[in-house]
């Protein structure tokens, strides 16, 4: 494993760890974040090395749907995740428990301020 690989890693984890129940960010979301924009086709490789059990289920497509199949084992096993979190799904796109239509972007990639 290469230094950058093992950094990026780490940074993925990190942000995919910390996204909040009943919430979701995109690949694209998850590489910026970890300071990596333009690599949203490194996370899931990223995520699937780790060894720690992050929360995978809700990392979604830039559409905001689920990356894998409709109807395969995996869509479904996100898909349940999702909804016991209180996640909805319309039309296939995942509507997260409060919508960041008003949020400012800092709170929606990093979470509210320790200001408030």
């Amino acid at each position: 494993m290469t230094a950058f690989q093992k950094s990026f890693d780490k940074s993925i984890w990190e942000v995919v760890s910390q996204i909040a129940v009943g919430r979701v960010m995109s690949y694209g979301e998850v590489a910026r974040a970890a300071g990596y924009p333009r690599h949203a086709r490194m996370v899931a490789r990223a995520m699937s090395r780790s060894e720690e059990k992050l929360p995978w289920h809700r990392v979604v497509k830039s559409d905001r749907t689920i990356a894998f199949e409709v109807g395969s084992e995996p869509y479904k096993k996100q898909q349940a995740l999702l909804l016991n979190e209180g996640v909805q799904l319309k039309e296939g796109k995942v509507i997260p428990i409060t919508s960041d239509k008003n949020r400012e972007l800092d709170e929606v990639l990093w979470g509210p301020s320790d200001d408030n």
